[in-house]
This record gives C-alpha cells, sequence and structure tokens, in this order.
C-alpha cells in the first residue's frame, strides 16, 4: 500500500508519498510525470517519514541545506535508479549538467560512454523532487533546462540556494 500527504510549499503545494517506510515520491502538483508510479489505490495517511520529510522541506525552503535526508526508496529502471543516486551527490548551491551525469555514470559502471540524451530522460522522470535535486541539471552551455515542475520553479530553487 501507499500513502500520500501534502506538503504546503512556497512555490506551490507538493504531495508526498510513501511506501510506508521511505519516501518514494515528492511532486509539485501538476507538474508533469506527477504521480508517476503511485499506486491507483493509495491513502492519506500521517507517517513518521512524511514528518521527516516536511523538516526537510522545511530547513530547506528557509534556505538552508538540510544536514540529513529522509529515507528513499526509488522505483524505477536499474538505470534510472543509477542516475537518480548521482543526483544525490550534487551538493545543495552547486549544479552540474546532463554530460558531466553521463561521464560519471560511464566511469562508475565501466563504460566508455553513456548517452547524456539517456541521463536527461531519466533526471526528467526522477520521483523525488528537490531532495533528489534534478533541478541542479543544467544544459551544456549552463542554460535552464527542462524541469519536470517547471522552470519558473527551478529557477526559483536555484536562487534560494544561491542565497536570494
Amino acid at each position: 500500500m501507499q500513502y500520500t500527504t501534502i506538503y504546503a510549499s512556497p512555490l506551490g503545494a507538493i504531495t508526498l508519498a510513501s511506501d510506508g517506510a521511505a519516501l518514494t515520491g515528492l511532486w509539485f502538483q501538476g507538474q508533469k510525470y506527477e504521480a508517476r508510479g503511485l499506486d491507483r489505490e493509495h491513502a492519506a495517511r500521517s507517517l513518521p517519514v512524511f514528518d521527516v520529510a516536511r523538516r526537510w522541506l522545511d530547513i530547506y525552503f528557509s534556505g538552508a541545506a538540510p544536514d540529513f535526508t529522509p529515507p528513499l526508496r526509488f522505483y524505477g529502471t536499474a538505470f534510472q535508479q543509477a542516475v537518480w543516486r548521482l543526483l544525490t551527490d550534487i551538493p545543495y548551491g552547486e549544479t552540474s549538467s546532463y554530460g558531466a551525469l553521463a561521464r560519471r555514470l560511464a566511469a562508475a559502471q565501466g563504460r566508455e560512454r553513456v548517452s547524456a540524451r539517456a541521463v536527461g530522460g531519466a533526471v526528467g522522470k526522477n520521483p523525488i523532487s528537490i531532495i533528489v535535486p534534478c533541478h541542479r541539471v543544467l544544459g551544456a552551455d549552463g542554460a535552464l533546462t527542462g524541469y519536470a515542475g517547471g522552470l519558473d520553479r527551478k529557477t526559483a530553487l536555484l536562487r534560494l540556494e544561491a542565497g536570494g
């Protein structure tokens, strides 16, 4: 069974999802791929993992870098999960590019190369926004590129992390 709750963020309502033990989803309401992977049958519930995620989000939206991560569980292909784990390594206030992530993934997997486009597809389907910071990924030239929550939110999250 999956469970959900709503978090009121300064950038709009966020749906949190859990399998009862770990956070499995975090989506801005109305974003692309919202609730992707969420069972049709789920229930609103108060859970300890939601309390931890709310505390994390409160700290984050106050403009500080949380010093903990709620328990996370990824549901996706092995490739997607590998990309999402790489996202968690991008430090607060810093950015990376799809190409840089592709090179890191190729090195980690002992491969000659991994497609930056494939990495971008996995980044775009990240089910745990903000905490798994897909908003920190930019185009090769530093340009803001797609964000499932919208480029306005991506800009706001990057500004927040930059201190203003």
